[in-house]
């Protein structure tokens, strides 16, 4: 998706939880017809592993004519990764990809050097009223893999690793969990993972991963005898092995990994570990130098001003 910058959201403390080293509440934005809560950015914590941008849209039901429309884009310096848990959207890229993403699949895009795409519901999906719900994650690339060839990999929902055990549904999305491995393809070690569990199950999230971070999509989490509702980004210390417990039905999604190799750079949906870069890529897009979406080219989102 395409990133409007706004006022960064508010975060407080779980201070009975030693091992939470953040809470963020996300700022929820109507973007027409459906909310997005983003975690990240934020001012107190810009990246977690590679996470450098979490949103998440929706549950929306749109009116029956009516979807999303996200404009021709581009990106640099990232990937990209949507995930749904409801509905569809179909993804077009400058690569000439069009492809629809459904629940439990996952789309993983590289920019690398430069890529354009769209994020549409088909025609045929707007009869009736449509379904939205999910994530999308930007991951920042390794400095030395910044200017990589743009790439596209969508990742069926059968070819993705699910474990389901003592009342708890975990499927890897990307990198390792639980000794799991996501085939889909990473420059960085990176973990990304859903988790279902049913009230009372319980699973660990230990210390493998470097940095890491735990989102409550939908229903109630104890840690350590505090609970979460939903709509929180908890940051965890590095170090500390934790383990959370579903009070009611809950959804989570996981995301960190190894701390990255320097700072980043975001403005708008450019990222880059150098400045001059993103100004380079701000000029590109004015000037209409990067690739056009095939089967997509008569509408873009211009350079904010």
């Amino acid at each position: 998706m395409s990133f409007a910058p706004n006022q960064d959201p508010k975060a407080g403390d779980a201070a009975a939880c030693d091992a939470i080293e953040l809470m963020i509440v996300p700022r929820s934005v109507d973007l027409g017809g459906f909310a997005v809560r983003r975690a990240l950015p934020h001012a107190k914590r810009r990246m977690v592993g590679p996470f450098i941008f979490f949103d998440h849209f929706g549950p929306a039901e749109f009116r029956s004519g009516q979807g999303i429309d996200v404009r021709p884009h581009p990106h640099i310096g990232l990937a990209t990764v949507t995930f749904l848990f409801d509905g569809e959207i179909v993804h077009r890229d400058s690569l000439g990809t069009a492809v629809p993403i459904r629940p439990g699949e996952v789309n993983w895009m590289t920019a690398g050097r430069g890529i354009v795409h769209s994020e549409r519901t088909a025609p045929e999906r707007r009869m009736g009223g449509e379904p939205l719900h999910g994530l999308q994650c930007w991951v920042a690339l390794p400095a030395s893999d910044e200017e990589t060839a743009p790439g596209f990999a969508h990742v069926g929902s059968t070819e993705l690793p699910v474990i389901s055990d003592h009342g708890r549904t975990v499927r890897v999305v990307a990198g390792s969990f639980l000794g799991a491995r996501s085939p889909v393809p990473t420059l960085w070690d990176t973990l990304f993972a859903e988790v279902t569990l049913a009230a009372g199950a319980s699973f660990p999230f230990d210390t493998a991963t470097e940095e890491r971070a735990l989102y409550v999509v939908d229903g109630e989490i104890n840690i350590a005898g505090d609970k979460f509702l939903p709509g929180r980004l908890l940051i965890f210390r590095p170090g500390d092995a934790i383990t959370v417990t579903a009070v009611s039905g809950a959804r989570i999604a996981l995301v960190g990994g190894a701390a990255m190799d320097g700072p980043r750079h975001i403005w708008w949906n450019f990222v880059s570990s150098r400045k001059d870069r993103i100004e380079q890529a701000k000029a590109d897009w004015k000037s209409r130098r990067f690739d056009t979406v095939p089967g997509d080219d008569k509408e873009f989102i211009p350079l904010p001003e």
